[in-house]
């Protein structure tokens, strides 16, 4: 199967109706990771080294400049799945973390491909996510089945192990950024938890409260000026808003799939990717996909508990289930660098695909790294069909 890139046929984009009020993004390049069928599953960008890392089921990590799409490398060492990776760690920019279902937390410098770092889980018990913080910001926590397990990241030694919080995976583990010493945790339980992870950590004495979602959780994320807020999405496609200071919850839409697919007039959302925050102007969006490969950013007014009409449309690049979207205002403070560059997603086609919004100059253009994958002389006709 030879490896092929995309160019745009400008004939097949229609204009934008003035009576809608969307964002147009339009396909700039797209990149085969690799041969056969596998999936990418996440993406992450370090704008200190410019680079960007890409997690696939062949267990290992790519790495691409996020700039021109040049591929750099990658990281092999896991032997099951990749189910995070990050650039957050404290101690380099060059540094990606990533956790595995072989039971590992591994530690990568991009500069060299090289393992620097590996923290191992008694009973090679999977590990679904991590995350650094404490108040001294030595702690890294991740999320294995059923405990979390604490390690001081500078000496790689287990110093703690929460094993009565929860009874099913924990899928999710986020320190409160501003808030270093505070944890939450996420499960297939269906419970959200709050601990504080000062002193000798322990269930008894750090657990400070309990939030119960109902159903099995895949991801949450904090928004809101002070991130006071927090988003749920739960593996049966509901989205829920809690204040985590109090426990109260704020939304509830069990129907999310049924409402955003009501607002999308020529398609309908067969899963949620992700939610996106954006401080600039305090906004909430869920990331909704169909099954050919189509995305939109849907906004979320969870005070009079609405989703609204697509704010911003993707279209062209994938041809199946879309699993990342790495927004470009992720590491630029909410807004995208020049030349109206998005950012990128990947999925289970195996492609990368790097978005151009309508006001950028290129949006009729595709550019292909010749080092990484053979140009089809073939023009695909690839339509960005606006509503």
């Amino acid at each position: 199967m030879e490896e092929t890139g995309m160019e745009i046929d400008e004939s097949t984009i229609p204009a934008i109706p003035n009576s809608q009020s969307f964002k147009r993004l339009g396909i700039k390049n797209s990149i085969q990771t690799n041969f056969g069928d596998d999936y990418v599953f996440q993406i992450d960008l370090s704008q200190e080294s410019s680079t960007m890392a890409v997690s696939l089921s062949t267990n290992t990590v790519k790495l691409y400049s996020p700039g021109t799409g040049q591929y750099l490398g990658e990281c092999k060492g896991h032997s099951e799945t990749i189910n995070q990776i990050s650039f957050s760690a404290p101690s380099s920019p060059y540094v990606l973390h990533s956790c595995s279902s072989d039971g590992t937390v591994r530690a990568w410098d991009t500069r060299t491909l090289e393992q620097v770092s590996l923290l191992s889980t008694a009973s090679a018990q999977e590990v679904f996510s991590f995350s650094f913080g404490g108040s001294n910001g030595y702690l890294l926590a991740a999320g294995c089945k059923s405990q979390i397990l604490f390690w001081d990241w500078r000496n790689v030694k287990q110093v703690a192990c929460l094993e009565e919080s929860h009874v099913d995976d924990v899928t999710q583990v986020h320190f409160v950024p501003d808030q270093r010493s505070k944890l939450i945790s996420a499960s297939v339980d269906g419970l959200i938890c709050i601990f504080n992870t000062d002193g000798n950590i322990s269930d008894d004495d750090h657990l400070e409260s309990v939030m119960n979602v109902g159903t099995s959780i895949g991801k949450v994320g904090f928004f809101g000026e002070m991130n006071q807020k927090l988003w749920c999405l739960t593996h049966i496609e509901t989205i829920s808003v809690w204040d985590w200071r109090n426990g109260d919850l704020e939304a509830n839409f069990e129907n999310a799939r049924s409402l955003a697919s009501n607002k999308w007039t020529q398609d309908h959302v067969d899963y949620f990717v992700d939610c996106h925050y954006s401080g600039a102007n305090d906004s909430l969006c869920v990331i909704g996909g169909t099954n050919s490969g189509s995305l939109a950013y849907f906004p979320i007014d969870y005070e009079v508990k609405a989703i609204g009409s697509p704010e911003a449309i993707f279209e062209g690049g994938h041809t199946g289930i879309v699993r990342t979207v790495f927004p470009m205002s992720e590491i630029y403070g909410g807004q995208a660098p020049g030349r109206g560059l998005f950012g990128w997603t990947g999925g289970e086609d195996g492609r990368l695909c790097c978005w151009l919004s309508d006001e950028s100059s290129d949006l009729n253009s595709s550019w292909i790294s010749n080092a990484l994958v053979f140009k089809s002389s073939r023009t695909h006709k690839i339509r960005h069909r606006p509503y």
